[in-house]
């Protein structure tokens, strides 16, 4: 990244389920106590891999307006009825139960790295969240986390998802600054394209363990990404923060 086009960044987006939060652990502490108590044996490796596919499936039949909006808990929720139907369990949760469970995705943790590096990454830059998940479930999450951001920011007031442009507006609209004034935070590739194909400068960060130890997602750098860092902390040192 040149150090004129550095020098121009004003603020930090960033995306929040697996870029700030892990929700790999939290789904499998919470799935081996339900089997525990249930007597179950369900593979909730499996499970939340198939309930991440089914989730951004409907996010994108939202984009190509195949489906009205729907905020991503309400995605969440329909998404595990259709599992427990698919894994001949839904007997075995009730609706109160299955309310109970969804919710585990206000209730992520934040990577080892997260609190320390947005903090020191605050003192230099304006911070907000530029998220998917619905601005309640966002808040829930940043207060759980402890992450410190200046703002939250969700796709749920442009009534859209990333990577649609009217996602990335939110920043310029709400936040003040020109897209090549700020800078997106992502560990997944698709969401930087689409930032930098709006204007904005593109930081990626490696999180090689977000769907669990067995998973090998694609963390390479590519030519595009203005910074490349395995950690919020490695950012701060790259951005001089």
């Amino acid at each position: 990244m040149a150090a004129e086009a550095l020098e121009g960044v004003k603020t930090l987006t960033f995306d929040v389920q697996g870029t700030c939060v892990d929700f790999y652990r939290p789904i499998m502490r919470m799935g081996e106590a339900l089997n525990r108590a249930k007597g179950i044996a369900v593979d909730w490796a499996r499970l939340s891999a198939e309930w991440r596919d089914l989730y951004r499936r409907t996010l994108d039949e939202v984009i190509a307006g195949q489906r009205p909006w729907i905020r991503v808990d309400a995605i969440y929720r329909q998404a595990l009825d259709v599992l427990l139907e698919r894994h001949a369990l839904s007997g075995r949760f009730s609706i109160a139960e299955r309310d109970e469970l969804n919710t585990v995705w206000t209730k992520l943790d934040a990577w080892p790295d997260s609190v320390a590096g947005l903090d020191r990454l605050g003192r230099k830059y304006v911070t907000s969240t530029l998220s998917n998940a619905g601005m309640a479930a966002v808040v829930a999450v940043v207060r759980h986390a402890g992450l410190p951001f200046d703002a939250v920011l969700t796709a749920e007031l442009a009534r859209s998802y990333k990577p649609a442009p009217a996602v990335y507006q939110l920043a310029v609209d709400y936040l003040g600054y020109r897209p090549d004034q700020i800078m997106m935070v992502a560990c997944h590739k698709y969401d930087l394209k689409a930032a930098r194909a709006f204007g904005m400068r593109t930081a990626f960060v490696a999180r090689p363990q977000e769907f669990g130890p067995d998973a090998r997602p694609d963390v390479s750098p590519e030519p595009w990404f203005d910074v490349h860092a395995g950690s919020f902390t490695e950012l701060a040192d790259r951005l001089g923060a």
